[in-house]
């Protein structure tokens, strides 16, 4: 594996290049909880460096839960980084608060010079809104969903675009899957939209979104867990745990997620799309479970492309 830690584990991860180091931010977790389902009440942001995407150099953490009351007081959860207008660079991730039992996702932001030393806002950027989206009053499932925060401009675009893993209000609970969707001029103020899909898709919840144009094809990338998938599409697929791709034929419309394809390799799970600077695609995802264990660690990248047709494609 690419990236596996002796004393963690690790899962959701994002990605970042400044010049020729690529930048990784991952969830991790202490593999002395025993147990590898209470990582998701412990985690840390991790940090490594890279410049071929294979061998990485593990970096003091950049993110852990607030210490004291606060939005992420129990969880700092997935994330992604960009670079302002300035040079700074920002984090949006997910925070819940022990103040609230976790039930309540929210998304904050932290900001860097050095991609190194952090320095959170206190207080979070962006909430789900109720005209849109399932809240927890509202709802069946068992939080309210508002994580996985993908930060980044449409193309031919000044402004910032923020997809977001959401469950939209109406219609069957295990089909709510939402991608949310909010805007901002100056990565300060964000303003909710109403999502950018429909429900009845089959799926229970979509999570870790990605977009990207992957040789010319615009891309949308996420995951979500067997046990989450309508009968209709576990009956398709299997009970396997897949990231999915999506064409995107606009991004100011729905986006027709029953023509999501699976990427049925378990050892790439919520995974993120990295290009090289000399321009190749790779897909780095984490393998979870096998047989029965849970492993924690990052893939070896994956060489992929793209066509209109069949979405994401791996090459190797």
């Amino acid at each position: 594996m690419a990236l596996a830690l002796p004393d963690r584990w690790v899962w959701d991860s994002w990605f970042v290049w400044d010049g020729d180091d690529c930048h990784a931010f991952y969830l991790c977790a202490s593999k002395g909880l025993k147990d590898p389902e209470e990582r998701h009440r412990a985690p840390s942001i991790g940090h490594a460096v890279s410049r071929d995407l294979v061998k990485w150099e593990i970096l003091p953490d950049a993110l852990a839960p607030t210490q004291g009351e606060g939005f992420d007081s129990w969880t700092t959860w997935t994330g992604s980084v960009i670079r302002a207008d300035d040079g700074s660079w920002l984090m949006f991730y997910t925070g819940s608060s022990r103040e609230d039992g976790g039930m309540i996702q929210r998304i904050g932001v932290a900001t860097s010079d050095d991609l190194i030393t952090w320095e959170k806002r206190t207080t979070p950027v962006i909430e789900a809104d109720s005209q849109w989206y399932e809240t927890l009053e509202q709802g069946d499932w068992p939080d309210q969903a508002w994580r996985d925060p993908w930060v980044f401009q449409k193309p031919g675009s000044s402004s910032w675009t923020m997809f977001i893993t959401a469950r939209h209000r109406h219609g069957d609970p295990a089909r709510r899957g939402a991608l949310g969707v909010a805007h901002s001029d100056d990565l300060v103020t964000w303003a909710v939209r109403p999502p950018l899909s429909e429900p009845h898709h089959g799926f229970g919840q979509m999570e870790v979104f990605q977009y990207a144009e992957v040789d010319g094809v615009p891309i949308l990338l996420f995951c979500c867990g067997w046990r989450e998938l309508s009968p209709e599409r576990l009956a398709q697929w299997g009970k396997v745990d897949a990231t999915y791709s999506v064409v995107v034929a606009s991004l100011e419309d729905f986006i027709d997620f029953n023509s999501a394809r699976p990427i049925l390799d378990p050892s790439v799970y919520a995974g993120r799309l990295v290009q090289k600077p000399t321009g190749e695609w790779y897909l780095i995802g984490f393998t979870g479970y096998h047989d029965g264990v849970f492993v924690g660690e990052l893939s070896d990248p994956c060489r992929v492309s793209a066509t209109r047709e069949s979405g994401l494609i791996v090459l190797s």
